[in-house]
């Protein structure tokens, strides 16, 4: 395992701090126009070889796609510390480049870009020359895959399920913009989803052979299925894998059903590649299964699963099917730890796995023999694995670190830093210190939190406090950099932020996160003042009578039970999309399984807790003035969750303002609207706190 010590230690060689900036007698603090303007990372890939790197990095201005040389194993460190990376510019478009692959051969890669004015699938040998188009469909492709000889390629499109080609979509989706009235017909459950209203057209898999010729048109391999496959809007193409034999693919979904809005019953299926009869693979398992990937020498097909109905938080366990013999096994059952993302080794013998961990989302190595596991790096938030030979490349980002990309040997030594993206943007920039903490919480059991100095902070000055209640609520607020909640704005404010990992969070164990089912207001509550209580007699510097509490969804719903069960608590609360009335918010959200599996039922059942822990029914107590927050097409928490606990602040005389956002979903995306979200906040802080 390495520790920070060691990543210091390791980037130090390379010229470069662990938190990925150069601290300067200039220091400067970050604002919300630098977070948006902060270089992004995505799409990464790596070649068959390991020698060559491509990602993208997304600016204000569009994202371009970059190859980067990687020296051998070994001679990260110094290689960087002599001379700059050999990286180069691959794209200049005015499009958006995004989801690259290597080709089989390695000599070109393939990759989304809307730069002909639809999303389609293109090819750029990385010897010189122009990109060139394989694709032109009448329909945006959503996601890709190809199969390991580049031979097949399969594609996701948003189409009618009664349409046999994507010209007849085309036309329908034409005929459906004529038509006189605009109203929306249902018969079942989901109505909507996440921000949108569904409508008659649902995600299939379609398949089309490469060749010389540009493709055109492609095979349907869900004919008539009145589902989304990969399910949307959050699941993509890493819930569809493709044979290494090129002949079967394999995928991730939820058959149409009168109960799909409180189950959690997601399958694996799988098809041959030219089409045919499809199979389910874990017709067995009510929860949910997800995310499969075939192993090199096409042996094992791996995959995740839930075990517990209707529970969207119960632990994955990684499950692994031996295509020889028709074994199944679940791995490393004895592990507390809920897999995240995935990758085989190369020879099969062991799979790469990230996992939430004691605050930080970990990389871990699991045999495939034994269910061994072993932690291989534990700093920071660790994604976009790639595993090649002895080297495995990720990316992390940590409270006081954007995004960069990171190699490691796969003996967990060798640790090197590949990328310096933001190298500009950080230089002169001061950030908070960060320090993870740990105290007796509820049930006398030990609960982390995170502290982030104010920014230029001075040890003589006291400090108000910014107390950060993370959604879910099976969620963290771990050791990560984001733009949204992104802990650094607030102490580049001068606050000192404090963010506890309640009873129910995810790292910390299974039975832990479990915990907060049917106990919202318990434990969770107990938490968050038994630490507030350890921060005020351990950090003198920070002043905890001086503070306001924020927090979205789940942490938006505790704003209103600490206003009525910790009234005197905070000087100001801050409410983004919370929960406020626990009966209306069944009734009108659209993922009931959420709903009932956390109240216990639907609100009518007899032995349910919507009345509980219910914010509405302890309005009498409320009296610390409010900030509400709400996106109007968030149908996760519907909008009328904001608007009662406003109009309740309102009608009893307490401070209060309501900020709406009519584009925005569950989330604020938008950098201007985000940049808008960060100056209310911060202006309504700075009213309650001296």
């Amino acid at each position: 395992m390495i520790t920070t010590t060691r990543i210091a230690a390791a980037l130090a060689l390379s010229g470069l701090s662990l938190s990925g900036f150069s601290q300067s007698a200039q220091a400067d603090v970050l604002t919300v126009d630098k977070l948006n303007n902060l270089n992004k990372i995505h799409s990464v890939a790596l070649s068959p070889d390991g020698n060559t790197l491509i990602y993208a990095i997304k600016t204000p201005e569009g994202s371009e796609l970059y190859a980067q040389t990687l020296p051998a194993i070994g001679a990260m460190a110094s290689s960087l510390q002599a001379q700059p990376p050999q990286v180069k510019q691959l794209t200049y478009s005015t499009g958006t480049e995004s989801d690259v692959s290597f080709s089989a051969d390695g000599k070109g890669i393939y990759f989304l870009s809307s730069r002909s004015g639809s999303q389609q699938l293109w090819y750029l040998p990385l010897a010189g020359g122009e990109a060139k188009p394989i694709t032109q469909f009448p329909l945006d492709i959503e996601g890709y895959r190809l199969s390991a000889d580049n031979r097949s390629l399969v594609v996701s499109f948003d189409v009618y399920p009664e349409c046999d080609t994507l010209a007849c979509s085309l036309d329908k989706e034409k005929q459906q913009q004529s038509v006189a009235h605009n109203a929306q017909v249902y018969d079942s459950l989901m109505v909507r989803h996440w921000d949108h209203w569904n409508d008659d057209k649902v995600r299939h898999l379609f398949v089309a052979s490469m060749g010389k010729e540009i493709i055109k048109d492609a095979k349907d391999l869900t004919p008539q299925w009145q589902t989304d496959v990969p399910a949307k809007p959050f699941s993509g193409m890493e819930e569809v894998a493709i044979s290494p034999d090129g002949q079967k693919v394999v995928f991730s979904a939820k058959v149409k059903a009168k109960d799909n809005a409180w189950s959690t019953n997601f399958d694996l299926f799988e098809v041959a590649i030219e089409g045919g009869a499809v199979r389910n693979l874990t017709e067995e398992n009510k929860a949910w299964d997800s995310s499969p990937q075939f192993s090199s020498d096409g042996r094992y097909l791996a995959y995740k699963a839930m075990s517990k109905p209707g529970f969207e938080a119960d632990k994955f366990t990684l499950q692994l099917i031996d295509l020889r013999t028709g074994e199944r096994q679940s791995m490393a059952q004895q592990w507390d730890r809920s897999v995240e993302g995935f990758s085989f080794g190369p020879n099969g013998r062991a799979i790469y796995a990230t996992a939430k961990d004691l605050g930080q989302t970990s990389l871990f190595e699991i045999s495939t023999a034994f269910g061994d596991v072993r932690s291989l790096f534990s700093d920071g938030y660790v994604g976009d694995v790639q595993v090649q030979g002895q080297q495995i490349i990720f990316s992390r980002h940590a409270l006081n670190s954007p995004k960069e990309l990171y190699r490691i040997n796969r003996d967990g030594a060798g640790l090197s830093q590949l990328t310096q993206v933001n190298k500009a943007n950080l230089e002169t920039l001061q950030l908070g210190e960060t320090e993870q903490f740990s105290f007796t919480g509820a049930n006398d059991e030990q609960v982390y939190g995170y502290l982030v100095k104010p920014a230029l902070f001075d040890p003589q000055q006291r400090y108000p406090l910014a107390f950060l209640v993370h959604g879910g609520p099976q969620g963290s607020f771990g050791n990560m950099f984001h733009s949204r909640w992104n802990a650094q704005l607030w102490a580049a404010q001068g606050y000192g932020v404090v963010m506890i990992d309640f009873h129910g969070s995810v790292g910390y164990g299974q039975e832990f996160t479990n915990s907060i089912s049917r106990d919202w207001g318990g434990k969770p509550l107990e938490d968050l003042q038994k630490g507030l209580a350890y921060v005020k007699s351990n950090y003198k510097w920070l002043d905890t009578d001086n503070g306001c509490a924020l927090g979205a969804s789940y942490g938006g719903y505790m704003m209103n039970w600490i206003a009525g069960n910790w009234p005197t608590g905070f000087n100001c609360l801050v409410n983004h999309a919370g929960l406020f009335d626990m009966p209306s918010f069944h009734q009108s959200t659209e993922e009931l399984w959420f709903a009932e599996h956390e109240m216990g039922g639907p609100f009518w059942a007899k032995d349910a807790d919507y009345k509980r822990y219910n914010p509405a029914n302890f309005v009498e107590n409320w009296q610390t003035p409010m900030l509400v927050i709400q996106g109007l097409k968030d149908y996760r928490v519907p909008y009328a969750q904001s608007l009662g606990a406003f109009t309740t602040l309102q009608r009893k005389g307490i401070d209060s303002r309501l900020v709406v956002y009519p584009d925005e979903n569950h989330w604020i995306r938008n950098p201007d609207n985000l940049k808008h979200w960060y100056e209310q906040v911060f202006t309504w802080m700075a009213k309650y706190t001296q």
